[in-house]
């Protein structure tokens, strides 16, 4: 899968952002409505890091385990198993804005395998607007007060 680099421009400070991007309560797929609950589950947690694994009933099922670690204003996610990923890391950082608000950018850098590999070319040529468009729904879902 090519890499998509987006960057998308938000009202929240950075803090809330973090908040929710490190969130792995129940209510993630809440804040994240891309992730089913049906594969949602958190293996294990520390303090700065979580694994757990995350997916979507899109084709039939969807799914990657992944050990996430965040510090300052970055929280990365890393592959460890999946059912369409062989490797890979989806990245997200969240930096103040100039003129108040943030600048969320996300980094998203997976290799395919099996039915992954069908969604490489949609994602080479959509993966920016469609990722992207998930992003700005969980940040509308936080500035309703979905978040704390």
């Amino acid at each position: 899968m090519a890499r998509v680099e987006f960057t998308v421009a938000s009202t929240l400070p950075p803090d809330r952002i973090l908040a929710a991007a490190t969130d792995f309560t129940e209510r993630r797929p809440d804040l994240w409505p891309n992730i089913s609950r049906k594969y949602y589950e958190v293996h294990d947690q520390g303090d700065g890091w979580c694994e757990c694994t995350e997916g979507s009933d899109v084709a039939g099922g969807i799914w990657a385990r992944e050990r996430y670690e965040w510090s300052g204003n970055t929280i990365r996610g890393t592959v460890v198993d999946s059912n369409i990923f062989k490797s890979g890391i989806w990245e997200l950082r969240a930096e103040p804005a100039p003129d108040g608000g943030s600048l969320v950018t996300v980094v998203n850098d997976r290799r395919p395998k099996g039915k992954g590999l069908l969604f490489a070319p949609m994602m080479m040529l959509n993966g920016k607007r469609l990722l992207a468009g998930h992003l700005r729904k969980t940040l509308a879902l936080i500035e309703g007060g979905s978040q704390t």
